[in-house]
């Protein structure tokens, strides 16, 4: 039986269907546990990022917070290129113990999967219009 959430992936040319991840509920080492939250913390400070650098791009606003968000935001975009369009993080994050990667724990695994490069796309469309646009004066 087929489910919505099922995926496809090709073992020795045979087409299997792969389990959802394991249960993002189930017992984590305390290493874990608090890695996952320091990952999250990271990943809820680039989505205010982004959404930062969009309103100042939209509204003309120039303030330091805003070249602390842009900062932060291509660092994250430079680890992200270097690590191949993953984030550096997930395979540290396995290595300690916690097999869900961070998106797959509120997105599909295929969604979860595009949301890095999807996010550094409008994270660049952001910074792209923060610098072609208009500055107020001081």
């Amino acid at each position: 039986m087929k489910t919505p959430w099922s995926v496809f992936c090709r073992v020795d040319g045979a087409a299997e269907m792969k389990k959802p991840n394991p249960n993002p509920s189930t017992k984590l080492s305390g290493a874990a546990l608090a890695f996952r939250t320091f990952h999250s913390a990271i990943a809820v400070e680039q989505l205010f990022a982004i959404a930062y650098v969009w309103w100042c791009a939209l509204t003309g606003r120039r303030d330091r917070l805003l070249g602390i968000a842009a900062a932060t935001l291509v660092c994250e975009g430079a680890l992200v290129a270097a690590n191949r369009g993953d984030c550096p993080l997930g395979p540290l994050q396995e290595r300690i113990g916690d097999p869900v990667p961070l998106f797959e724990l509120v997105l599909p695994p295929r969604a979860a999967k595009r949301a890095v490069p999807a996010l550094g796309a409008v994270a660049a469309g952001g910074l792209l219009l923060l610098v072609s646009g208009r500055r107020n004066a001081p």
